[in-house]
């Protein structure tokens, strides 16, 4: 069955085959599940051509971004582990500084309507700001980043290619990072091929046992299908007392939305390690623990924590064996989003 919707997207085409939404533009495929809700972003400033999106995957791997052209968005967002980082609780930045949160795994950021772990960001576009001219992380000034790039040949012919125009702005940049960040969509896991009712997706007894712990427990914050929500909860961590971090409050100045952070995406959980927004845990185990034994009673403390989670053993392994079908090798090791080599 084919559904042309018209007047979107430059024009675009709505089509509904092989179970994929797909919206066709100029060269570029914006691909996802037709059981995944319509996307939140809105994609009338992008050119959605395969120029832009390779001008956006350079900028993403380069250091240039930051002041000493040490750190890229790379460096604490890699492809293989959820694109977020892994050997660290919390991100560094240059000069071996210290960040105050691990980062956030980047994915399916189309759906997103705030970004950050306290939504300090409202707008993909612009998210790229905060790293760039954060003191702990790129240290950075977008007026210099434009400079750095308009002295590059190689930045100057491949903006050509997008604008027909070798003149860089800070618009231009952030455009071109928002036009690939938006295009790394993960909906090709295990999960999604049983939800598809494909070969490879057959769930043992195990798994769907976990499923059904995770929709009767677990769902209501991370809500199937992408697994999140652009809500913001206090799910009973204590606060540390180092990083004295309240999350969402520390945006809002309400004391309504103290210890609130972003709930974030559970799809490649078991590569994204650390988990929580100061990667105090180190393995999934630990989070199911928290969430069975540890939750700290606040006054902000989220409604679908207010009673104790009650799973056995064997539950708590079922829950973590489902965990593991939303992972989505066909993302983590898609050529597409690696380094550019050949550039």
């Amino acid at each position: 069955m084919t559904k042309i919707i018209k007047n979107i997207i430059f024009l675009a085409s709505l089509f509904l085959c092989c179970g994929f939404v797909i919206i066709k533009n100029k060269e570029l495929l914006f691909d996802y599940p037709e059981y995944w809700p319509k996307p939140d972003y809105n994609f009338s400033k992008l050119s959605m051509t395969e120029d832009e999106f390779q001008l956006g995957r350079q900028l993403f791997y380069d250091p240039i971004l930051s002041k000493d052209n040490t750190i890229s968005c790379a460096s604490c967002h890699l492809q293989a582990t959820g694109f977020t980082h892994v050997d660290h609780d919390l991100s560094h930045g240059i000069e071996g500084r210290i960040g105050t949160r691990n980062s956030l795994s980047i994915m399916n950021l189309a759906w997103n309507s705030s970004f950050m772990w306290d939504g300090g960001v409202n707008h993909l576009e612009v998210q790229a700001l905060a790293p760039i001219s954060s003191a702990n992380e790129m240290d950075e000034s977008l007026e210099h980043v434009v400079e750095k790039l308009n002295a590059s040949k190689k930045y100057n012919s491949l903006f050509y290619k997008v604008h027909n125009d070798s003149l860089i702005t800070g618009q231009k940049t952030l455009l071109a990072l928002t036009q690939f960040l938006v295009m790394l969509n993960s909906y090709n896991s295990k999960y999604d091929k049983y939800i598809r009712k494909e070969v490879g997706g057959e769930f043992t007894e195990q798994e769907k046992n976990g499923l059904n712990i995770f929709r009767n427990n677990c769902a209501s914050c991370h809500k199937e299908p992408l697994f999140n929500s652009n809500d913001f909860k206090s799910n009973g961590l204590a606060v540390d007392a180092t990083l004295n971090d309240y999350g969402r409050m520390m945006i809002t100045k309400n004391t309504n939305d103290s210890l609130k952070f972003k709930v974030p995406t559970l799809r490649n959980i078991q590569f994204t390690q650390p988990y929580m927004h100061d990667g105090r845990f180190e393995t999934i185990q630990e989070v199911i623990t928290h969430y069975t034994s540890g939750i700290q009673h606040s006054k902000t403390l989220a409604k679908e924590l207010e009673n104790p989670l009650v799973l056995t053993h064997r539950e708590k392994v079922d829950l973590l064996v489902f965990l593991r079908t939303l992972t989505d090798k066909e993302f983590l090791f898609n050529k597409r989003f690696s380094y550019p080599k050949n550039q």
